[in-house]
């Protein structure tokens, strides 16, 4: 939490920053400052379950799942939701609900075809002088897992920006999973799924989940890599998994940061702000301006809008541990900042904003002008909505269809070229004191036979 000092007012909702001020890189540093649970007793727990699974398979999945999600179920085969039942929730959607699901996977669909071709899916050959080809072939996976979180935070959303780029890429078998606390199903989750082209899915969720789909059981296949969000045992999970099968990534609290030039509805920008910190306590609302008077603007939109919002204590705990309203130089200042920040979600609310994106190097999604609010990212724009947070969108990038896809490396090497690559093998070989490789190039020498 920030030092009260950074606050406008006792009764203030939100820190208010100068990033002229002395101390301004310390405040920002602080503010940024997030340490990833990792609770030992968590990461323990998560161990045993997965060895458990991994020892006793479908035996321990369904007890833990009959455990935690307080359910009776007899066998994991009891676990598993039918295309039927998939289709029936899909069916049992009010109409206009159903379009919005619809039109949200189609505009997903159609942005990831287009990433699929442009990220050069198809591979690549040339062939040197001597005959040698050499190229990369393009592959999916075979089989993915999705982790769909269950209960309170059930989100179709996620269903559609995990599964469709495996669908797209051409992975063979998608596998969901999704615990159902009580027995409660979501139809609009199980509805995703039937849209996105799912081909199972379980009822199984929290490590064991995790360690199913990455050993295998009798009768929940093992997968190549697992995706998709879950709470702090799931993230342990897939960490401890992480080299048996891939993983996406481990996320941390979502994250918002606004570059605005003061000229947008300060309502506009609150409730953007709001749109991060309702996700949960930890999660991160910054706005950069250079105009101080917009800022006590957007600050007042916040104190007025509060009030109106049915998670606001969420929100004003989110807004008063992990928010801020930072007073810059000017735009160009407010770009490096956010660059530094590598913020999972950028807004640039802005006339010219691309102008400013020209700027940006590092940013999980950046949403331009002040009409592209990021709750369209969220749902229906259709670029993925899972990013990186925690500032690692200085090294990472948006789940995509290249994430369910490998590359193999193609050498082909003609008799000819042989002779010219062999010599220079070998030569690096002895130097390396590799004896048998050298031979194997130098046994392929037309001069050595």
């Amino acid at each position: 939490m920030l030092d009260q000092n950074s606050l406008s007012s006792p009764l203030s909702l939100i820190a208010r920053l100068d990033a002229s001020h002395e101390n301004f890189p310390a405040q920002l540093s602080q503010l940024l400052a997030f340490e990833a649970s990792e609770d030992e007793a968590i990461d323990r727990t998560a161990a045993q379950i997965l060895a458990d699974v991994k020892k006793r398979g479908d035996v321990a999945v369904l007890e833990y799942t009959n455990r935690y999600d307080r359910l009776s179920a007899s066998s994991v085969q009891q676990l598993e939701i039918g295309q039927h039942e998939l289709e029936a929730a899909l069916a049992s959607l009010a109409p206009e609900r159903r379009a919005a699901l619809e039109m949200a996977a189609q505009r997903v669909r159609a942005y990831h075809e287009v990433q699929k071709t442009a990220c050069g899916s198809a591979g690549f050959s040339y062939t040197e002088a001597d005959g040698t080809v050499l190229g990369q072939k393009v592959t999916p996976l075979d089989r993915v897992g999705i982790y769909v979180p269950g209960g309170k935070a059930a989100y179709p959303s996620s269903v559609l920006m995990n599964a469709i780029p495996a669908k797209v890429a051409g992975v063979t078998e998608i596998i969901m999973v999704v615990p159902t606390p009580d027995g409660i199903k979501n139809p609009l989750v199980l509805a995703a799924a039937a849209i996105a082209g799912v081909d199972r899915v379980f009822t199984i969720g929290g490590a064991q989940a995790v360690a199913a789909l990455a050993y295998g059981t009798a009768t929940i296949p093992q997968v190549d890599k697992i995706v998709g969000p879950g709470n702090a045992y799931v993230a342990a999970a897939k960490r401890r998994v992480f080299g048996t099968v891939g993983i996406d990534m481990i996320a941390g609290p979502s994250e918002i940061l606004v570059i605005c030039d003061g000229s947008t509805d300060p309502d506009w920008i609150a409730m953007d702000l709001f749109s991060q910190a309702e996700h949960d306590e930890l999660a991160q609302s910054i706005l950069l301006c250079p105009d101080a008077a917009y800022l006590d603007a957007v600050a007042a939109s916040i104190a007025k809008l509060i009030a109106t919002m049915p998670r606001k204590e969420i929100i004003a705990t989110s807004l008063a541990n992990r928010g801020a309203l930072i007073k810059v130089a000017d735009m160009q200042q407010a770009c490096d900042i956010a660059n530094s920040i590598a913020a999972e979600h950028l807004e640039i609310s802005t006339d010219n904003p691309q102008q400013w994106a020209d700027k940006i190097r590092h940013a999980g999604a950046m949403f331009l002008g002040r009409f592209s609010s990021e709750a369209l990212g969220d749902y229906c724009a259709g670029p993925n909505h899972v990013l990186p947070t925690s500032r690692t969108a200085r090294f990472s990038s948006p789940l995509g269809v290249y994430d369910f896809q490998k590359r193999s490396s193609i050498i082909h090497v003609s008799e000819q070229g042989a002779q010219t690559l062999g010599v220079v093998a070998a030569e690096l070989a002895h130097g390396e004191g590799l004896q048998a490789h050298a031979r194997s190039a130098e046994y392929r020498l037309k001069s050595k036979n």
